[in-house]
């Protein structure tokens, strides 16, 4: 077997912790931002992600700044920025670029800031590439129970309001009018959206969690007719171009430049935007189909008597 293996996987790849603590957390993020993505994109929130994602580089950067786990600083930058969304108001769908834009700007002039000082003091830009573009291959393993700790609750919250947020993501107004929290139901969505983009962002950076919290939900909802398949589709979507990514990384290491190897979080990011591509494919072709489709005769009206 490790034969016909051999042109595919390099030498050392299983045995590798760095690469089974990289395929466990690729894995179990891309479920979460599966989960999440699908409700992200069906509610037109794909800015907030890609807000929480650049905002992510706040809390990256000043946990660099001082001294903790890059994780933490994740987070907490994304729950104070989800925080701050809210209380300016993107509860209302008119407030929430308008919010997003407000927040994301502060976010980055702080990162900026956070990364001047930190690169001042260490002269390195070291933290600056981890925080921007991720290393799966870096994470450590003190960092897992933090991880599952965070994707349990993103999951928990996600099968907590499945059906009202469901309904609230298609038709807000029909879901207050049967009683439904639609403000509680969207904080606590915007609350798991910030904790699903920090969970992204140790894995291929801050810059480009957006792809993985977006692409495969995206994709998935083009495949899918249920909402149900769609969440199940974006889960294996993720978890396929997540773990080609990490194959093809490890892979690259062989590759000119000899020894340096490509980061992850470009393969990621090219693989979500192939399989994004190929998603139009069935609709294309269903389009094709259905102009082909001869246009019935018209029926012959019966002469009229003079």
């Amino acid at each position: 077997m490790s034969h016909f293996l051999s042109p595919i996987f390099a030498p050392g790849f299983f045995e590798s912790e760095a690469v089974q603590i990289a395929l466990a957390v690729g894995a179990l993020v891309a479920v979460v931002t599966g989960v999440v993505g699908v409700f992200t994109v069906m509610r037109g929130q794909s800015f907030a992600g890609e807000a929480f994602g650049d905002l992510g580089t706040a809390g990256g950067s000043g946990a660099y700044l001082v001294g903790v786990g890059t994780l933490w600083g994740f987070v907490l930058g994304n729950v104070i920025a989800a925080g701050a969304m809210e209380a300016i108001g993107v509860q209302r769908s008119r407030g929430r670029d308008l919010a997003t834009g407000i927040v994301l700007g502060a976010g980055i002039g702080l990162a900026a800031l956070f990364l001047y000082l930190y690169t001042s003091e260490h002269s390195t830009t070291g933290a600056t590439v981890t925080i921007l573009f991720g290393s799966a291959f870096a994470i450590s393993s003190a960092t897992l129970p933090l991880i599952l700790l965070l994707s349990a609750i993103v999951l928990a919250i996600a099968l907590m309001l499945y059906r009202p947020l469901l309904l609230s993501s298609v038709n807000a107004e029909m879901a207050s009018a049967r009683g439904i929290p639609v403000r509680l139901v969207g904080v606590l969505y915007l609350f798991a959206l910030a904790l699903a983009a920090a969970l992204a962002a140790i894995t291929i950076g801050t810059i480009l969690s957006t792809a993985l919290l977006v692409g495969p939900a995206a994709s998935a909802l083009r495949l899918a007719r249920r909402p149900l398949t769609a969440l199940l589709t974006a889960m294996g979507i993720g978890i396929g171009v997540t773990w080609l990514g990490i194959v093809l990384a490890y892979d690259s290491f062989d590759w000119p430049p000899a020894g340096q190897g490509w980061p992850v979080s470009f393969f990621v990011v090219t693989l979500v935007f192939i399989t994004y591509l190929l998603s139009g494919l069935p609709e294309a072709r269903r389009r094709r189909r259905a102009g082909r489709t001869p246009s019935a005769p018209p029926v012959a009206q019966p002469a009229t008597p003079s």
